[in-house]
């Protein structure tokens, strides 16, 4: 008996979405508490090809949400330890692994080799550069986000709205997991989630999963839906760039203190805290690029540099390496 036997009976799916789910290519970035269930549901489902993108290596405190992995995992890098896990369970399934963390260089290529797209890297940063790229492409984007005992996960782009247009601002500020907490079943629903939504885009079944988001308050036990399929795109929206696409006539600003980022991003980028940048005089006339670790503290300051009137802004989130 086929191993999907189960899920072929079903009237939607059938011998027919079957193949449809075989031939497909799915991109999942992040190989964390999100993508562990996500890559396990679309593996057991039978999505015959897999790429499996992240840039950490599995931690031993990230186990009890990130169930995919073992503690003979620690040290590795997540996504080759995932690519090793699903085809233990499936031989049959095509699944490449790239160590690496997505940025603007990357995406377009990327996004670009894939049928869908699945957004578990819960990063604003890389949201937003999948989000820009997916719609510019035409691709769906299944994108989630998990913290504590809340979250929410939807459909995005592929001829609908983007993550912009249903969030077209950051927050003032975000706890992470290591700093607020997280538990493990919840962010593990979410992520099935993202995998039930995955399957149904790729059957093409409706409703849609575009257009749609749920959103998890399980400390309440309550989970709520609705539709977006008109919300309207933002006009100005501030682009995340990659290292890589600094002009030397850009004006690039470091957020960050010499404690929290020894090395500066670019070599003629200034350090200039966000309470002093309007006081900085700025030229008005170059790109300013502003700097940080997530893109939450650049986010912010060129909020605060448009209400001063200066236009083309750019962000980019360096992580811990700058």
């Amino acid at each position: 008996m086929s191993r999907y036997a189960r899920q072929m009976i079903l009237p939607e799916v059938g011998a027919e979405g079957q193949e449809r789910l075989a031939i497909a290519h799915v991109l999942v970035v992040g190989a964390g508490g999100l993508g562990c269930p996500v890559l396990q549901y679309l593996g057991g489902a039978g999505v015959g090809r897999i790429t499996v993108m992240d840039g950490d290596l599995v931690e031993e405190s990230n186990l009890h949400r990130q169930v995919l992995y073992s503690m003979a995992d620690l040290g590795r890098p997540k996504a080759e330890a995932a690519r090793q896990h699903l085809l233990a369970a499936n031989p049959a399934l095509h699944v490449s692994a790239l160590v690496q963390a997505l940025d603007a260089a990357n995406a377009p290529a990327i996004v670009a080799a894939a049928d869908l797209v699945v957004d578990a890297a819960d990063s604003f940063a890389v949201s937003y550069i999948l989000s820009d790229e997916c719609l510019r492409q035409g691709k769906t984007l299944i994108s989630a986000s998990a913290l504590g005992q809340s979250g929410y996960a939807g459909g995005f782009c592929g001829g609908g709205p983007s993550l912009r247009a249903v969030f077209p601002d950051l927050p003032a500020q975000a706890a992470t997991c290591a700093t607020a907490g997280v538990m493990g079943p919840a962010v593990g629903m979410i992520g099935a989630l993202q995998a039930q939504l995955a399957l149904k885009a790729l059957l093409n079944h409706q409703p849609s999963p575009r257009g749609q988001l749920f959103i998890f308050r399980l400390q309440d036990l309550q989970v709520s839906s609705f539709r977006f399929d008109g919300a309207e795109e933002p006009e100005e929206a501030l682009p995340f760039i990659a290292a890589s696409h600094i002009c030397p006539e850009d004006t690039v600003i470091e957020l960050r203190d010499a404690a929290e980022a020894p090395r500066l991003p670019a070599p003629q980028a200034r350090r200039i805290s966000r309470a002093d940048l309007l006081a900085a005089g700025l030229p008005r006339k170059a790109r300013i690029v502003l700097c940080c670790r997530t893109g939450l503290r650049a986010w912010g300051a060129a909020q605060d540099l448009r209400q001063a009137g200066y236009i083309d802004l750019a962000l980019l989130a360096a992580g811990d390496s700058a």
